[in-house]
């Protein structure tokens, strides 16, 4: 499996795209910002996308995907996500008003969009490939994944905070190889981040003190303006896991 970085930050600007990150060629995990950097030839390929939770940065470009590319395609997108956020979606996203209901057009027995509901820690396969929801502690209902090729696993943790009942389960993926973990402020912004259910250093030392294994730790959701501070911080607090800020274009193979 490969993972291609779309978008991992959280803002925008100076070539900074919110999450997105393709998984081969037609997995899309998360559909921020990031997704506009697709040519619409690899946006056609796309036949799944995996939304973490439905906050904007997230899915903001889901709506423009299927926009672009549904005539295009001779089956419906996909759209997994816990019911929650499905709810969300439907309710206040594809809802007429905000954007027009493509699980609906061209019509509803051949859609252009579909939804698919997940159910935490159940596995979805396509191809071989496992595709688990994991538990997220955020401000509206979330998940990270473990992505499983068979051979190695990356967890993303998605938008989150401290959360003791992420830890067992990660600490049982015996074939860990890649751990992305989030950290949106720096720790002057330490009440904003436990407010807004986000990580800073300081929590994120916290947190990493859970991990008995050892996985190549990358840091994502960095915000624009501030993301250098971040990583100092980080550096000097974390020192022993080498932690690596994700960068756009990056790819990983497990």
């Amino acid at each position: 499996m490969k993972l291609r970085i779309l978008g991992c930050s959280g803002g925008i600007g100076g070539g900074a795209q919110t999450t997105a990150m393709l998984l081969d060629d037609d997995i899309l995990i998360d559909a921020g910002t990031g997704v506009g950097n697709l040519s619409v030839e690899e946006m056609t390929k796309i036949d799944h996308v995996f939304v973490t939770h439905a906050h904007l940065d997230h899915v903001a470009f889901i709506p423009f995907l299927v926009d672009t590319v549904g005539s295009l395609r001779t089956k419906p997108l996909t759209v997994h996500a816990i019911q929650a956020t499905l709810t969300v979606l439907q309710k206040h996203l594809f809802n007429w008003h905000l954007w027009p209901d493509f699980t609906k057009i061209p019509d509803a027995d051949f859609p252009y969009m579909r939804y698919e509901a997940l159910l935490p820690g159940q596995a979805v396969v396509l191809n071989g490939r496992k595709i688990i929801p994991l538990p997220a502690n955020h401000t509206v209902p979330a998940v990270g994944y473990q992505l499983d090729s068979g051979h190695a696993s990356l967890v993303f943790t998605g938008d989150t905070t401290t959360h003791d009942a992420f830890w067992p389960i990660v600490n049982k993926i015996s074939n860990l190889k890649y751990l992305i973990i989030e950290s949106a402020f720096c720790n002057e912004k330490r009440a904003i981040a436990i407010r807004s259910k986000h990580l800073c250093p300081s929590l994120l030392m916290e947190e990493l003190e859970k991990l008995e294994g050892e996985a190549e730790i990358l840091i994502s959701h960095l915000k624009p303006g501030e993301a250098d501070i971040t990583m100092n911080e980080i550096r000097q607090c974390l020192a022993r896991f080498h932690p690596r800020r994700l960068e756009n274009n990056q790819s990983l193979e497990f």
